[in-house]
């Protein structure tokens, strides 16, 4: 039988054409000029994002899985994140749309051609998901730009953001366990002694953080850390970014950074969850956290590997990020993939970045 005709790569294909639907949805109704510039300076243009996509499938599910040579071996090193970084892709020559566009497509019928071959793989997992955390970031960069696909809409009202709930002492374990996809920061799962602790229910709503906002919290020093307080004053920062007095009280604060989410705990007497916490309570069956999934949760928690970790498959995906000041964000937004918003999931970025759909969710010593 053909393996093209087996359930598996029915499915894959399927999921494959799914995500790809998404993303080019995402910049259908956009002008040239709109894909083609960078709408903030920390963000690359959008069909920078398209190409690289391109790239990042042809290297995984055709030149590693295939043996295949690269479609466009002089195109790899414009379109690797790391070769070159946010900084420069707004000011060197890329493909423009039509050429993004095709070169997307001509990959996926090379993508398909090895698919024939080797049947589904676990790399075929990693460039869906890496298409999907894609399209998260180019919405990223829409906020920032001030385009509607930047913006959730409604999302659905949240309650308890001040209600704890007692998570006893124990023993956890934490990370995947080894079912099923999962990136190398995720493992090796792990056990971790857990001290007792209380988490809030749901994450910190628009209508707390305004009180926070309107009763000094960009004002009161003794709130902020020292860098914390340094960045505030240095851009002037008295609000989440994309902030409107119109915003729904009862919806989740978005667009808040590490130093903001830190010195509002602070100022209700509590604080930022560990990410171990973080995970516990989320896998916790007595009770359960409400609002995950709307706004990435900032936790205590530099981002590092877990005890015994190994790169995988490449160590730029995680390791080069360990232990440089980023923190740990659990939860996944309302721009995150369900499949990609799992409970072992780490999310990371910069404590001053905002750009990212990024909340707060409360906890205290118990």
């Amino acid at each position: 039988m053909p393996r093209r005709e087996t359930e598996a790569v029915v499915d894959l294909i399927r999921r494959l054409d799914d995500v790809r639907a998404r993303t080019l949805a995402l910049v259908a109704d956009l002008d040239d000029e709109t894909v083609h510039r960078p709408l903030d300076p920390i963000m690359s243009p959008l069909v920078w994002d398209l190409a690289h996509i391109a790239a990042y499938e042809d290297l995984w599910a055709v030149h590693r899985l295939g043996g295949e040579p690269l479609l466009h071996e002089d195109l790899a090193a414009t379109y690797d994140a790391f070769e070159t970084p946010r900084a420069v892709r707004g000011e060197i020559e890329l493909l423009e749309r039509p050429g993004a566009l095709a070169y997307l497509e001509d990959v996926r019928e090379r993508t398909l051609g090895v698919l024939d071959r080797t049947g589904p793989s676990e790399l075929h997992e990693l460039v869906v998901r890496h298409e999907l955390q894609h399209t998260e970031t180019m919405r990223q960069a829409m906020f920032l730009g001030g385009l509607p696909g930047g913006s959730p809409g409604a999302l659905p009202p949240v309650d308890g953001d001040e209600d704890f709930i007692a998570i006893p002492a124990g023993r956890a374990a934490i990370g995947a366990n080894g079912d099923g996809f999962a990136y190398d920061n995720e493992r090796p799962r792990h056990a971790v002694d857990v001290a007792a602790f209380a988490i809030a229910r749901a994450p910190v709503t628009n209508g707390t953080w305004m009180h926070f906002a309107e009763g000094g919290g960009y004002e009161r020093r003794e709130w902020w850390t020292d860098e914390g307080w340094s960045w505030k004053q240095c851009y002037d920062i008295t609000h989440p970014a994309g902030w409107s007095d119109d915003l729904d009280p009862n919806r989740p604060v978005l667009h808040v950074s590490w130093f903001e989410a830190d010195a509002f705990a602070r100022s209700r007497d509590a604080r930022l969850p560990t990410e171990a916490e973080w995970e516990r309570a989320a896998t916790w069956n007595q009770e359960t956290l409400e609002g995950t999934g709307l706004a990435w949760e900032w936790t205590a928690t530099e981002f590092s590997g877990y005890p015994g970790f190994r790169a995988h498959p490449y160590r730029e995906y995680s390791e080069v990020f360990f232990d440089r000041g980023y923190r740990v964000l659990r939860g996944g937004s309302w721009a995150t993939a369900p499949e990609c918003a799992t409970p072992t999931f780490r999310n990371w970025d910069l404590p001053e970045r905002r750009q990212i759909f990024s909340g707060v969710r409360l906890a205290k010593e118990f």
